[in-house]
């Protein structure tokens, strides 16, 4: 079954610990993105925010860098929580050193990677890749619809851990409708990040509808 990856961008930022307890049952870990005002146009989530919010729940927390320079920010959101983190692949100057500071830390490691950018660009670094994430819209747009060409990345990406013999898994992000779950089941993701799917929906009939789907949908 697709498993969530619940990003909490998209719950009631005034109501946070509240937002959690009410997905919490319905979520695997929680996505927390991180803006620094330089790669993306947005603010969101600093260490210290991260680092209280860790107190309320005992769900793995995911932390996405959308930010330059991600080796700077390693360390602060390990000490605030963070079990994962993700960077955003065109944002690091020595993706291989990020990824092996990541995993000094015993966290798991990922990248997200851009429309824009082919998967061969990871080529050098499948081995130290615990996630890929398949961004499906602009980076730092909220609500946008999913990129066409994204289940078909997916695909391939299944293709090419497949070929290698890895564990490595595939995460989506942005897009993540009713409309746009199915194509990319389909195609071979692990996990989705779902915002309104989870937050503005009733949680527990949205992860009912998950748990119908079958790979032969889409």
């Amino acid at each position: 079954m697709l498993k969530c990856s619940t990003s909490l961008w998209s719950a009631d930022l005034a109501n946070l610990e509240a937002e959690i307890k009410r997905v919490e049952p319905y979520s695997d870990r929680f996505h927390i993105d991180v803006a620094d005002g330089h790669y993306v146009k947005n603010l969101l989530f600093f260490p210290d925010l991260v680092k209280a919010l860790r107190k309320k729940t005992r769900l793995p927390f995911e932390v996405h860098l959308m930010t330059v320079n991600p080796l700077d920010w390693i360390e602060a959101f390990v000490e605030a929580g963070a079990d994962g983190i993700i960077f955003c692949f065109d944002s690091a100057r020595e993706p291989a050193t990020v990824l092996r500071t990541i995993k000094s830390y015993g966290k798991y490691a990922g990248v997200s990677l851009l429309l824009s950018e082919s998967i061969d660009l990871l080529d050098p670094y499948w081995e130290n890749l615990d996630l890929v994430t398949i961004v499906g819209t602009a980076m730092g747009i909220k609500g946008a619809s999913m990129d066409t060409s994204v289940p078909a990345k997916i695909r391939l990406v299944r293709s090419l851990i497949q070929q290698r013999g890895l564990k490595t898994e595939i995460e989506a992000d942005g897009g993540i409708r009713r409309e746009t779950v199915p194509l990319i089941y389909a195609a071979g993701v692990d996990y989705i990040v779902p915002g309104s799917l989870m937050f503005r929906e009733d949680p527990q009939a949205m992860r009912k509808w998950l748990a119908s789907l079958r790979k032969s949908e889409g």
